[in-house]
């Protein structure tokens, strides 16, 4: 295939911005790289052009449920009275259900400047808790659904258990998430075949309350390779690994009585926790547990809006980042769909706790957005599985020999009076902390053009399904 040529008057790199920026893609990767190069007959990207943001943690189906748990309940509001309508909404949810949300809200995170999702999906049975015909159906609905709105997935089928630290089994309405540890291996290895550049899989281990030690040890001693090596993953060999963990301080206080030990430190004790790895939430964490994941080279998946929403708790970012950690962030429970949000709301809760400003700025001079934008970026697309667009390595990116990085790029409206006389010194910080307008007026995928002026190419479609959704759960 003839390689297209790419022209950025700005481009957002791990090190900063570059001018002229000519990008050289093939088969939606990019396979080379140069700055300060003249546009001359060069396909014009825009004047601000980032790498599309990774979403390291969805639950789709969450999103039709956005704002039914707002009313105060009988008792103290926390997660665990949100799980009881979460429970009762996922029983209305089948394939086809799943795969009208999905595709709703797939649309809406490439608008806002998303262009790969991690989907931590326990929905695996029907609602009584018997398996569909096809195992996978539910697995297939969100592939369909990423598919359709031509956004980048990295799947990851959840192994759940149990129903508390105790081993109790599940209850009726978890019956749907739970699955065997040699039927869970089974729908990886079948899922793993249908691998892409756009689709990777992945596992997760729900919590350490929902998968018994035993059966953790066995799923990851049992990993499979990835299959079809050489489909948009030849050097992508690695399984990823992601779990929710210390996310409440019910859930810490139940491991400490149980386990012996706080749920990060009792992890990291019993399993091998590397670059492979993202924990999600993290959000009860000492002093001792930021550094320790810090030099594992693990993600910290972190949603502030959903953590904020459920009344969680703050992640201690200013010493996370001290001590080198890596992070993305995720839409979660799909309150917000929006990474700006995310990365505002992550800032803003440190300054709350501790009442000054600019906390993510490590050193003066440092912007907060562009702190925040390249972490999460880089941090995102190692929880992915996917290569990261990383030009650390100087002014030129050869990538011949290396996994090449998909081509997904956002271009900021320019023209939006946000962000008059703003120049690259400050269109990042400006971009995520001087409003609400939308300021993603394009968005690529794997060198192909999802949304064009703010309009996704199939919204109208996908929107009036979901709608028709929406009214029959709200019948069920």
């Amino acid at each position: 295939m003839a390689a297209r040529i790419l022209h950025a008057d700005h481009l957002w790199t791990p090190r900063g911005w570059r001018r002229d920026a000519r990008l050289r893609l093939r088969d939606g990767s990019i396979d080379a790289l140069d700055v300060g190069v003249a546009r001359e007959g060069d396909e014009p990207l825009g004047r601000f052009v980032l790498p599309g943001m990774p979403n390291l943690h969805s639950h789709a189906f969450q999103r039709a449920m956005a704002g039914l748990a707002e009313r105060r309940g009988s008792s103290n509001d926390n997660f665990w009275s949100w799980r009881e309508t979460m429970y009762a909404f996922a029983a209305a949810v089948g394939p086809d259900e799943l795969r009208a949300i999905a595709a709703q809200l797939y649309v809406e995170m490439l608008k806002a400047g998303y262009c790969h999702v991690c989907e931590f999906h326990y929905l695996h049975h029907a609602s009584d808790g018997r398996p569909y015909a096809d195992p996978a159906s539910m697995s297939l609905a969100l592939i369909e659904a990423a598919r359709e709105a031509g956004i980048g997935l990295t799947l990851l089928p959840v192994l759940y258990m149990t129903g508390g630290f105790d081993g109790r089994p599940l209850d009726e309405r978890q019956r749907r998430f739970g699955m065997d540890v040699n039927a869970y291996l089974r729908l990886i290895e079948k899922l793993l075949e249908l691998e892409s550049s756009m689709l990777r899989i992945g596992v997760a281990l729900h919590s350490l309350r929902a998968v018994p030690e035993a059966s953790m040890r066995e799923v990851l001693d049992s990993l499979p390779q990835r299959g079809r090596a050489g489909v948009g993953v030849k050097h992508a060999t690695l399984i990823h690994i992601h779990i929710h963990i210390a996310e409440q301080i019910g859930e810490v206080e139940e491991c400490l009585a149980l386990r012996g030990a706080r749920p990060v430190q009792w992890l990291l004790d019993h399993a091998d926790i590397d670059a492979r790895w993202c924990l999600v939430h993290a959000t009860h964490v000492d002093a001792g547990e930021v550094c320790t994941i810090a030099r594992s080279g693990a993600v910290a998946g972190l949603c502030p809006t959903t953590e904020a929403n459920l009344g969680d708790g703050v992640f201690p970012l200013a010493e996370y980042l001290d001590a080198g950690g890596a992070l993305g962030i995720g839409s979660d429970s799909q309150i917000s769909v929006s990474p700006v949000e995310e990365l505002r709301w992550l800032e803003y809760g440190q300054r709350l706790i501790a009442k000054r400003r600019n906390v993510a700025a490590r050193s003066a001079g440092t912007g907060v957005g562009e702190t925040l934008w390249s972490a999460a970026q880089q941090g995102g697309a190692q929880a992915s599985g996917v290569p990261a667009f990383d030009f650390a390595m100087g002014d030129s990116l050869d990538t011949a020999n290396a996994s090449l990085p998909r081509a997904d790029f956002l271009v900021l409206d320019d023209a939006s009076p946000l962000l008059a006389a703003r120049d690259h010194r400050n269109v990042l910080d400006a971009f995520i902390f001087a409003g609400n307008t939308p300021l993603v007026k394009y968005a690529m995928v794997n060198g192909e053009w999802a949304v064009r002026d703010f309009h996704h190419r199939d919204e109208d479609r996908i929107a009036e399904r979901f709608r028709a959704v929406a009214k029959q759960l709200a019948l069920r």
